[in-house]
C-alpha cells in the first residue's frame, strides 16, 4: 500500500494526454542503426528507432500496429523499465492517436446492481490508492528464439518491462457497481479497435474472484507518472504474475457476465498446453489446451553478449535479472559446466514477488569457449527447466538461457 502521490492529479493526467496527442509516430523513419537479436536460422537484424512520440531507442519489430521492443541494455541498466524504453505490443492497428482525460469515461456494466461511469477524477480522489512493482512480459517474449520457428512476432527477449504502478483495486471498482450474484467472468476492453467491424474486438477476462483478489488493479501512473499513450494511457489493468495479455490498455469498458467468456480472444486465442511449462514435443499441433494465464520463472544474464571476449582467468562480475512468474525470486544460480553443477548468486534489493531482482556472481573462466548458464527458482520451489519448452504459438519460453563468451588473454 501506498500513500496517495499528490504528483499524480487530474492536472498530470491531462499533461499526459497532451502529450499523447501528437500521432503514432513522430517522425519518418530514415536510415536506421541496427541491432542483432541472435534468432537462428533466421533474420535476426532490427533497426533501432526514435520515431515514436513518448519513446526513446527501441527495437522495430512492426511498425503498424506498433511492436517495440526493449534493447537488453535497458534492462542491465535498470531494474525498474524506464517508461520511455518500456516494450509496445497492439494487436489492432486502429489506436487512438490521442485520448481527451476530461471527456474519458470508465464504464462498468453487465450482471451488476447500477451501470457505473467514472471519471479519471473518480478513480484519483474516489478510491483508495495502491502501488507495486510488477513485471509486464508479452505471452510471447522470445518467440523468435524458439527452435523449430513457430509463426509470430519474433521478439528477442525485451517484450517485458518492470514498472512501479499506482491506481486502484478492481475490486472497489466493481463494489461500486455491485457485482450480482452467479457472475462468473469480467471481461475488458480498450479504446482500440480492429480495422474491419467483422474482425473481433480484442477483450480479455478474469474469473470473479480472480478480478476481486485485492492485487488485480486498474493503474492511472507507471513509475511515478501518466503512463505514455503507447503503453495504455489513460488507464491499463495491471494482473500481477499473469502474462500481459490481460493487461489491457486503454482500458474503458469492464463487464461483469452471468456465464464464461467465449469470446475469440479467450476461447481461441492465446491457448497453450496443459502441461508443466506449456510444454510439448515440437511440431505437435494435437494437444489439451487452456487459456495462458500465470508467468513462469525466467532469468537472463544482461551484461554479457553472446560471443563477447573476456579475460582468461581474470575475474569477472555477471549481472542479470530474474522473476519469480507469480510469485517472488527465491533464488538464481550460475553453472559454467552445462548444468552439472551451480554456485549460488548473490541477489539484489526485493522489490516486491513480481518484480525482477537483480543477480550478481564473481567467476572467473578458463581459456577459450565458455557457456555460462542462469537457472531462477522461484518461491513456489518452481526452477527453470534445463530443456527448452516448446509450444506451437511460442508462448512461455521457461527454459534456462545460456550466454556463450570467448575467454582469452586479452579482453
Amino acid at each position: 500500500m501506498a500513500d496517495f502521490n499528490p504528483a499524480l492529479s487530474r492536472r498530470n493526467l491531462l499533461a499526459g494526454a497532451a502529450a499523447g496527442g501528437f500521432g503514432i509516430m513522430s517522425s519518418p523513419l530514415l536510415a536506421q542503426p541496427m541491432v542483432d537479436l541472435g534468432l537462428p536460422g533466421k533474420p535476426s537484424r532490427r533497426p533501432l528507432t526514435r520515431a515514436f512520440p513518448q519513446k526513446g531507442e527501441m527495437i522495430l519489430q512492426r511498425m503498424r500496429p506498433p511492436l517495440l521492443e526493449t534493447p537488453m541494455e535497458v534492462f542491465d541498466k535498470h531494474i525498474l523499465t524506464p517508461n520511455d524504453q518500456f516494450y509496445v505490443r497492439w494487436h489492432w492497428a486502429n489506436i487512438p492517436e490521442s485520448v481527451d482525460a476530461s471527456s474519458f469515461r470508465l464504464t462498468v456494466r453487465g450482471h451488476v446492481d447500477r451501470t457505473v461511469e467514472l471519471t479519471l477524477h473518480d478513480l484519483l480522489h474516489g478510491f483508495e490508492p495502491i502501488e507495486y512493482v510488477a513485471v509486464n512480459q508479452c505471452s510471447g517474449n522470445s518467440r523468435g528464439l524458439f527452435v523449430p520457428s513457430v509463426p509470430g512476432a519474433e521478439w528477442g527477449h525485451g517484450a517485458m518491462g518492470n514498472a512501479r504502478w499506482t491506481g486502484v483495486r478492481l475490486r472497489d471498482v466493481l463494489g461500486q457497481a455491485g457485482v450480482k450474484a452467479g457472475a462468473v467472468d469480467v471481461r475488458f476492453g480498450g479504446l482500440d479497435e480492429a480495422l474491419v467491424a467483422e474482425a473481433p474486438k480484442f477483450r480479455k477476462s478474469l474469473s470473479v474472484d480472480h478480478a476481486r483478489d485485492g492485487e488485480v488493479m486498474i493503474a492511472y501512473a507507471m513509475n511515478g507518472e501518466a503512463m505514455p499513450l503507447l503503453n495504455g494511457f489513460p488507464l491499463r489493468l495491471i494482473v500481477p504474475g499473469w502474462y500481459s495479455t490481460y493487461w489491457v490498455k486503454m482500458l474503458c469498458d469492464i463487464e461483469v457476465l452471468p456465464g464464461k467468456d467465449d469470446n475469440f480472444w479467450m476461447a481461441k486465442a492465446y491457448q497453450v498446453p496443459t502441461t508443466p511449462f506449456g510444454d510439448v514435443p515440437a511440431g505437435t499441433s494435437d494437444y489439451a489446451k487452456e487459456p495462458i494465464n500465470k508467468m513462469v520463472p525466467r532469468s537472463l544474464i544482461t551484461n554479457l553478449a553472446e560471443g563477447q571476449k573476456v579475460t582468461a582467468g581474470a575475474p569477472l562480475m555477471l549481472s542479470g535479472i530474474a522473476m519469480g512468474g507469480d510469485c517472488g525470486v527465491a533464488k538464481v544460480e550460475i553453472s559454467t559446466d552445462g548444468g552439472k553443477s551451480w554456485q549460488l548468486a548473490a541477489l539484489g534489493e526485493d522489490l516486491g514477488p513480481y518484480s525482477f531482482r537483480r543477480f550478481t556472481h564473481r567467476l572467473a573462466l578458463p581459456a577459450g569457449k565458455g557457456r555460462i548458464t542462469c537457472r531462477c527458482t522461484n518461491t513456489r520451489g518452481v526452477s527453470q527447466p534445463l530443456g527448452m519448452n516448446w509450444n506451437p504459438g511460442g508462448y512461455m519460453r521457461a527454459g534456462v538461457e545460456t550466454v556463450t563468451v570467448m575467454a582469452g588473454g586479452k579482453a
